[in-house]
């Protein structure tokens, strides 16, 4: 039998706030946090869910971009909460893999818009450093002095959660003892709402922000734009029990699959996300009627939502989970949404409580017999949940939690 995988500290800065508190406090509330944003301005899409201003930090924080901003901050928090200090550890043990879409992509938008109209003379030393994908991962193990494994993983939106994944198959080989994981972006910006407005992807209910993310709702429009981070302390469970750290959840299993199918649509039968929902199933050693909650991907769109809709009633048909999505809430933060939705699913387990899906009022077809929690959370046991996500170019996974 494999070893067990301990979730031992969660971190969350999101655009309901920087911690994990608050975010989760908000979430409960089925408070959204979509708002008119000016720097968006004269774009077709002139809103986003943006994280509050971080706190002032060390004066090197200048050179990063806001997405390793965001990483830094949630992964201290994470540390914390998993009681680690990185003096105490074994830096050649401990892993660093972070997961992203775009990497540094404000800092490259700022850098080029400065090269047209200013010249080469102004394009800042610091802009690879902070621009490339890979320096998530790599600015956060210089902060922590981790030697071990450092990676960086890109599946678009389902980039969190590929990391996690990759976390555990590395303390699972034995090359690390302590994983931090999780995902980072910071795609709020002129170029990226413009692309997406462009393929059709994003809501245009830009007088009401309030209710444009919409998961499952029958008059939903499209994905509202959100950044953020989610960062998880992952450990092997004899290093955890060895420092008598309490587990908050164990990452059980986990299925990743592609569809190869489409560059951005989903399989028309949510077939990759079936396939990964039993591999993860499989490796728990679990049942689809042991499954007591999905946080599903729910990303607002018609296509998403009725494929991934239609698969969940499809895979559980005698005993429907409890089903939530927090993009109604955040917006969708992209390459991070995997992983803060992962640490949300812990933190249901942790509590017993399953978010409301804001502003899902009117059911469709699709979601016929399908139990999603709305208007309020629900108090309910969850022993075993489920995180779904989904990505451009066809990527789906699927992680497995389980109460400790």
């Amino acid at each position: 039998m494999s070893e067990e995988i301990a979730v031992t500290g969660v971190g969350l800065v999101t655009p309901a706030g920087v911690g994990a508190e608050p975010t989760w406090k908000a979430v409960c509330a089925g408070r959204p946090t979509a708002r008119t944003d000016p720097a968006l301005s004269g774009s077709p899409v002139t809103m986003s869910c943006r994280v509050p201003p971080l706190e002032p930090g060390p004066g090197r924080l200048w050179r990063f971009d806001p997405g390793t901003r965001f990483l830094l901050t949630a992964a201290r928090e994470a540390l914390d909460a998993a009681r680690l200090d990185p003096g105490e550890w074994d830096p050649a043990r401990v892993a660093v893999i972070v997961g992203t879409a775009a990497g540094g992509i404000s800092t490259l938008e700022t850098q080029h818009r400065k090269l047209l109209t200013t010249g080469h003379g102004v394009v800042s030393p610091m802009t690879l450093p902070a621009f490339l994908p890979n320096m998530t991962a790599g600015h956060l193990a210089l902060e922590l002095g981790a030697t071990g494994p450092s990676l960086q993983t890109s599946t678009a939106c389902a980039s969190g959660a590929t990391a996690l994944i990759t976390a555990c198959l590395l303390l699972k080989s034995g090359a690390c003892d302590i994983a931090i994981a999780g995902g980072t972006d910071a795609m709020v910006t002129p170029l990226c709402a413009a692309a997406f407005a462009k393929m059709g992807a994003l809501s245009i209910r830009n007088h009401d922000p309030g209710s444009a993310s919409r998961p499952f709702d029958k008059d939903r429009d499209g994905f509202v734009l959100g950044e953020g981070c989610g960062m998880l302390v992952l450990e092997r469970g004899r290093h955890a029990a060895s420092r008598a750290a309490r587990p908050l959840a164990l990452l059980a299993g986990h299925g990743s699959t592609s569809d190869a199918h489409h560059p951005t649509a989903p399989h028309p039968e949510g077939a990759g996300l079936r396939a990964a929902t039993r591999r993860a199933l499989e490796q728990t050693g679990a049942g689809p009627d042991d499954v007591d909650h999905i946080n599903a991907h729910g990303t607002s769109t018609p296509l998403n939502d009725s494929v991934e809709a239609t698969a969940i009633r499809e895979l559980y048909p005698r005993r429907p989970p409890s089903v939530t999505s927090a993009k109604g809430v955040l917006g969708h933060t992209m390459g991070a949404a995997g992983a803060i939705e992962a640490a949300l699913t812990v933190l249901s387990i942790v509590s017993g409580t399953v978010p409301p899906t804001a502003n899902f009022t009117t059911p469709d077809d699709t979601t016929t017999g399908i139990d999603i929690v709305t208007a309020a959370g629900r108090t309910q046991p969850v022993r075993l949940a489920l995180s779904h996500s989904l990505g451009f170019g066809g990527h789906n996974t699927v992680l497995a939690f389980a109460a400790a």
